[in-house]
């Protein structure tokens, strides 16, 4: 096939594929086979990474709501502070320490650069914590050991000696400090992706020595895409590689801290899981530096729609958005997978057909099954879970604008109002509805349903009568009444029927063989009206005393066809408002 696309005036020979900065022979990888089945333990970054990313960072009280929003959720792991860069940040980690805030099965951790100034203060934040961890970092990537950091050659042995003194300082301090805590390490080879898996591995495997982990012993690897740089595969490789041959593996978590400025920071991840990776860290909904961290929302959310429990609690995700849109001062955009405002909704025509039918068949075949029908397996199209386990309601569902169709606006009056329109009324509805849409935007289930009354629905009230005819009165009686005067079989029932004609009330008589017949006899005898009738269908709206019977007919009246519906608890009532609402778009 041909590609006409020309080239770009860009100047993308400055930029090097990710393989030719790492080189890793991982043609005997595992990772493409391997199936995701548990949730992986979670670490919010929230407080920290995400808080540093922030234009206004969180006052006390916004670091204490999203703490706790956090351990609602079922967080076991938060990162709460980098108590060394910052008064607030140490001062709120005291906070939630001495308030004795943190839950007993929640540990805290907090980050540290690899100064002992800083560890010693870091370490004094934690004094009093049942179980916290201490993460220290230092950057090993070529390009901050030769130009950052200035050091002669390659760098190595003054980078892994930063490491390993950092790594002193916090043993030290912790065994002065911290008493009996279950006390925990993390180290990050910062930049991890951008350095020679070679030398992370011959670093992390110096600290590991140093720190000695062991059964019992909370130990934990992060390797971070501080910067993500090339396609989530090559991560994956990485990690499988650095999996296979990290020292003391059976005694230490790898952890994984996606950035996401490729876009594709939760691919990474997950591929990084299916590579061996035990744990993920990351904020809600991707907030951070550049385009963000992994979004822990989002990969929860995955695991959720393939019927693994995330271990994390996002059945009410509108209240989680409030939290962390007033913590960060940052909305959630109406696209963002699973809490976006837009993510379960569908405007085109074909996908709300589709919705709809599938609602309708999901309903008929629980009801075949005899189970709840929340029980039934989700299988619907354009909807990959069910917003309901979100607390989010089916209104939003399906919205309707200049694109959509018959479907998403039968949908919305049977959600929303219980009428439950004719297939061929659908479509002359959707036209009606798309008339009012062409000057742009969307229209909302009461416009709609403001449009469906305007258009069909016969006002009993006279100060909103439209049209030539409306009723006022109806009696009835049928042959088969004792006191009949029905003239033949052929016309069995007799309607009395008091109706205003163009602002005249008046009473007439007229016979059928059933109320609407007589009607139409009545309309075609007495005022000329070419009409036959050519289909109809009713149903109850409601139950018990509020129960409405619903109404609809389609008429030719002359060269067209025209539906009509009415509403009124008596059935009879309602079929002959549907007959005259008919006849009123004709005469109009």
């Amino acid at each position: 096939m041909a590609n006409h696309q020309k080239p770009s005036p860009m100047p993308f020979g400055k930029y090097k594929s990710f393989q030719q900065r790492i080189s890793l022979d991982m043609r005997d990888r595992t990772w493409p086979d391997q199936v995701i089945t548990k949730a992986p333990r979670w670490l919010s970054t929230d407080l920290r990474d995400g808080n540093q990313a922030l234009i206004d960072p969180m006052t006390p009280d916004r670091k204490r709501k999203m703490f706790d929003l956090l351990v609602k959720l079922g967080f076991k792991e938060i990162e709460v502070g980098f108590p060394a860069a910052s008064q607030p940040d140490f001062d709120f980690v005291r906070q939630i320490i001495e308030e004795d805030a943190i839950p007993d099965d929640v540990r805290i951790s907090v980050l540290t650069q690899a100064r002992e100034d800083l560890i010693e203060r870091t370490v004094e934040s934690l004094v009093g914590a049942r179980m916290p961890t201490v993460h220290l970092y230092n950057a090993t990537a070529p390009v901050f050991r030769k130009v950052v950091f200035g050091f002669d050659g390659e760098g190595f042995d003054e980078t892994r000696d930063i490491a390993l003194r950092g790594t002193q300082a916090v043993m030290k301090h912790a065994e002065s400090l911290l008493g009996d805590a279950d006390f925990g390490y993390e180290y990050s080879p910062e930049i991890f992706v951008d350095t020679e898996p070679e030398f992370a591995l011959d670093i992390v495997g110096n600290v590991l020595d140093m720190w000695q982990p062991a059964a019992g012993r909370e130990t934990v690897v992060n390797l971070p895409a501080t910067v993500e740089r090339g396609t989530p595969n090559t991560y994956a490789d990485q990690i499988e590689w650095f999996s296979r041959n990290m020292p003391y593996r059976e005694d230490v978590a790898i952890s994984l801290h996606p950035h996401n400025d490729r876009g594709t920071g939760v691919a990474a991840a997950e591929l990084g899981l299916m590579a061996g990776a035990d744990r993920i860290e990351g904020c809600l909904f991707g907030n951070g530096e550049r385009t963000g961290n992994l979004d822990l929302v989002t990969v929860a959310m995955n695991l959720y729609s393939q019927g693994v429990d995330p271990e994390l609690d996002f059945s009410d995700i509108d209240e989680v958005i409030r939290t962390v849109t007033y913590c960060n001062q940052i909305g959630v955009h109406e696209r963002h997978p699973y809490g976006g405002d837009l993510v379960f909704t569908s405007f085109s025509g074909s996908h709300q057909d589709a919705i709809n039918k599938a609602f309708r068949d999901r309903e008929a075949r629980a009801a075949k099954a005899g189970i709840p029908i929340d029980e039934m397996e989700w299988d619907m199209p354009y909807l990959p879970v069910d917003p309901k386990d979100l607390g989010r309601t089916y209104e939003a569902v399906i919205r309707v604008n200049s694109q959509s169709g018959k479907g998403g606006v039968s949908y919305l009056l049977k959600s929303e109002y219980g009428l439950e329109l004719p297939r061929r009324l659908q479509v002359e509805f959707s036209q009606v509805v798309q008339h009012h849409t062409e000057a742009g935007g969307e229209v909302s289930a009461p416009e709609i349903w403001r449009i469906f009354s305007d258009e069909y629905l016969p006002a009993d009230d006279a100060d909103k009568q439209w049209g030539r005819f409306r009723i006022t009165g109806l009696r009835t009686t049928s042959a088969n009444d004792a006191d009949s005067a029905a003239p033949a079989s052929k016309n069995s029932e007799t309607i009395e029927i008091d109706l205003v004609v163009d602002g005249q009330e008046r009473t007439f008589e007229s016979h059928g063989n059933g109320p609407i017949d007589a009607l139409v006899n009545l309309l075609a005898e007495r005022f000329d009206v070419d009409i036959r009738l050519t289909d109809y269908s009713e149903h109850a709206v409601g139950t018990g005393a509020d129960t409405t019977a619903a109404s609809y007919v389609e008429l030719a009246i002359g060269d067209r066809v025209l539906w009509g519906a009415g509403l009124h608890p008596n059935i009879t009532r309602s079929s002959l408002k549907a007959v005259i609402s008919a006849v009123n778009r004709a005469l109009r």
